[in-house]
């Protein structure tokens, strides 16, 4: 049987959406292994959708062969159970490059992200990631951050380019998300999918269903599935006790802890996949490890969020 489109997949998910980390072992290859066992852990916990080789998995230092096989291995460990979606980035050649590996590989979407290096104009963003949709069947998420923010109309004419499925936001400007929806919802009417792609998600998810924005990625996840889940859930129930006990006693603190280091928002999250008793090893340059006292605070934090789940039972 054909799987649904992407879209249809993702437009009710039951779950979060998953970014596992990379795995890499003690001489700092890639472990297929620990990865298989770190993407299955995942879906069989309620992943509604792994993005693999994306910002939480480090794509930026991944070799092209190094990022085949990890989407390869994410592929096959979620078993069709739950779509896939690739990262592909740098600038349009090499985008096109990974995004026909993740193709290759078995992926069923991609995650565009920003252009390398260069500050571009909203027409050449606009050819970008035409140049990308165009060069595989897979459907195209563009991601909204750093040198890559769009005007409506920009959003517009990408929402009517084919191949392209939807738009990440990584900037947070909730001013300019309002006026981007309404531009596609009136100029190009649609499954036109939106995800709120801001750091640690959840802090700002309210905000974002505010504007009829549902998904969003969790990185929490990665390392308390159950926490995760459970605000995921509070969030579509109507759960406000739930949704405010979760957001004062484990995402702002968490939040706070992440912001005290840059790279935090991966190697952070890494070690909080080490801290479960996974060993995904540490993360490669230009990242850095987390201080030790921020990782005790990190182990001391999760207890605290799990016992914040027995207090909402």
């Amino acid at each position: 049987m054909t799987p649904a489109p992407l879209a249809a997949r993702l437009h009710d998910p039951s779950g979060p959406l998953f970014f596992p980390v990379t795995a890499y072992g003690p001489g700092g290859s890639v472990d297929l292994d620990v990865y298989r066992a770190h993407v299955r852990e995942g879906v069989a916990a309620g992943a509604a959708a792994v993005f693999a080789c994306c910002g939480t998995g480090e794509f930026h230092a991944l070799l092209p062969e190094e990022f085949e096989a990890c989407v390869r291995t994410a592929v096959e460990a979620a078993g069709g159970r739950v779509p896939v979606v690739a990262g592909a980035g740098y600038g349009t050649a090499l985008a096109v490059r990974y995004a026909r590996l993740a193709e290759e590989a078995g992926a069923d979407g991609l995650l565009a992200m920003p252009p390398y290096l260069v500050v571009a104009g909203q027409e050449g963003l606009l050819r970008h990631y035409r140049e990308i949709a165009a060069a595989t069947a897979l459907p195209v998420i563009v991601y909204q951050r750093d040198n890559a923010v769009f005007t409506p109309r920009t959003v517009v004419g990408l929402a009517r380019t084919e191949g392209v499925a939807g738009l990440k936001d990584g900037l947070g400007d909730l001013d300019l998300m309002q006026r981007i929806v309404s531009a596609v919802r009136t100029e190009a009417p649609g499954d036109f999918l939106y995800f709120n792609g801001l750091p640690t998600a959840e802090q700002t998810q309210l905000a974002y269903r505010a504007l009829g924005i549902t998904l969003y990625s969790s990185a929490v996840f990665c390392f308390a599935p159950e926490i995760a889940l459970a605000f995921h859930r509070a969030l579509r129930s109507g759960d406000e006790a739930t949704v405010r006990r979760l957001l004062d006693g484990f995402y702002r603190p968490f939040v706070e802890l992440r912001d005290r280091g840059r790279g935090y928002a991966v190697s952070l999250v890494k070690a909080g996949v080490r801290l479960r008793g996974l060993d995904v090893g540490e993360v490669r340059p230009p990242l850095h490890e987390p201080d030790e006292d921020h990782v005790k605070q990190l182990a001391r934090l999760i207890e605290r969020g799990y016992a914040l789940l027995e207090e909402t039972e």
